[in-house]
């Protein structure tokens, strides 16, 4: 006898989901010794963090921050363009708002709590009227385009794609102006670029073009013909071969042997160079452990499909080589951001650039632990940032699951 079921007769799945104090007894209070270990653990962390908190709130002199917000902000850029970089961070809220929207769509009160987060700052009393109400219209734009990707769907997946593909070159031209924006935004010598602006645009920069390289190049070492294969292997093992100070003072010093006698390219373009040519590098390897993992049968059943080796390659095998070496592409490009602070040894002021040129004034050279403790939360707030969206690209995708 056969039995029919219908959908309304099938259960749902079984839920784990519990209140918090049903997590905590099963994951802290289970047994006796996880009881003990759990006070264990709570009793240290408060023996270290209680004088750390007492100090932050108590004895730290944060006025050297306020004092130098704007220079670590955006370095010598000129006071009367700053508007540009407050653009830039509203395409920035309006875009992540949107993407939050259209990918994010379970737990939409954790999206609403992080985009709502520079409202916190609105409650420091030291902050003007005109920053207030700039980040206000920062929580208002991201909560908008949230609220609009989550009414609109995965229809908008696309789009968001596109708007994060244009945001990083739109960047680029806003900060540095000129050319058809003359009138509107005078050109801006990256000499005068600095602190978090310049080091968030290395690692825009890094990644943009790195990443193309970095694909180019695993595929040459990968390839039969055997020009392509060895020169992809002598570039990537020689630049691994070499710390990326080494690569960085290089390109400050070779890259006008390269170009018409008469082209200066300033620091700032070649340290964008060496960062760039480094980081391709561990990336094509990144991308050539990723292309082994793919089984041989891909190749098979492709070209049984009659697809061409460069279908094959495009449409097949890359797509999953990509998306099995996501965390570790990730965990590259966070590296990046960390590395960009080794420009300073050739004379540009990022963000620990700029650091250390506070605190070589007199006034302020007793106020270290205030400033690398500040600059320690933007590196890791950004890292995290890059973190949580490799983890949310891996969930959509599906990595690590069958």
């Amino acid at each position: 006898m056969t039995t029919t079921y219908s959908k309304a007769n099938i259960l749902p799945p079984p839920s784990e989901s519990s209140t918090l104090w049903g997590w905590a007894r099963k994951n802290l209070f289970k047994t006796w010794y996880d009881t003990l270990l759990t006070f264990f653990i709570l009793g240290v962390l408060y023996a270290l963090i209680r004088p750390f908190i007492a100090w932050a709130i108590g004895k730290a002199q944060w006025e050297v921050v306020q004092v130098n917000f704007r220079l670590l902000m955006v370095g010598q850029y000129p006071a009367a363009e700053t508007w540009r970089a407050w653009l830039c961070l509203y395409l920035l809220a309006g875009i992540l708002g949107l993407s939050l929207g259209v990918w994010a769509r379970q737990k939409p009160w954790l999206s609403a709590i992080l985009l709502l987060s520079p409202v916190l700052l609105v409650f420091y009393p030291d902050l003007s009227s005109e920053a207030r109400n700039r980040l206000l219209g920062l929580a208002l734009t991201a909560l908008l385009a949230f609220a609009f990707g989550r009414w609109r769907g995965a229809r908008l997946g696309r789009a968001a794609v596109i708007l994060w593909v244009l945001y990083f070159p739109a960047v680029l031209i806003i900060i540095r102006g000129g050319g058809l924006l003359e009138n509107l935004a005078p050109a801006v010598p990256t000499s005068l670029w600095g602190g978090l602006m310049l080091t968030f645009l290395l690692t825009v920069v890094g990644i943009l073009f790195s990443f193309p390289l970095g694909v180019l190049l695993a595929l040459g070492r990968r390839s039969s013909l055997p020009a392509a294969r060895w020169v992809s292997i002598t570039y990537i093992e020689v630049i691994r071969g070499v710390p990326l100070v080494t690569i960085l003072f290089m390109s400050s010093v070779m890259v006008p042997l390269f170009l018409p006698s008469g082209v200066r390219p300033d620091r700032v373009l070649r340290a964008m160079i060496g960062i760039t040519l480094f980081t391709a590098a561990y990336l094509a390897e990144n991308v050539r452990g990723g292309l082994q993992a793919i089984p041989r049968g891909q190749f098979e059943a492709a070209h049984a499909l009659g697809l061409s080796g460069f279908h094959t390659m495009a449409l097949i095998i890359l797509p999953q080589a990509l998306r099995t070496v996501i965390p570790v592409i990730m965990g590259l490009f966070i590296a990046l951001f960390k590395d960009t602070s080794l420009v300073a040894t050739i004379g540009l002021l990022e963000l620990l650039g700029i650091s250390r040129s506070i605190l070589a004034q007199p006034q302020y050279v007793s106020f270290q632990r205030e400033v690398y403790l500040f600059i320690s939360l933007i590196y890791w707030i950004f890292s995290y940032g890059m973190s949580y969206a490799s983890r949310r690209l891996e969930t959509r995708l599906g990595v690590g699951e069958r």
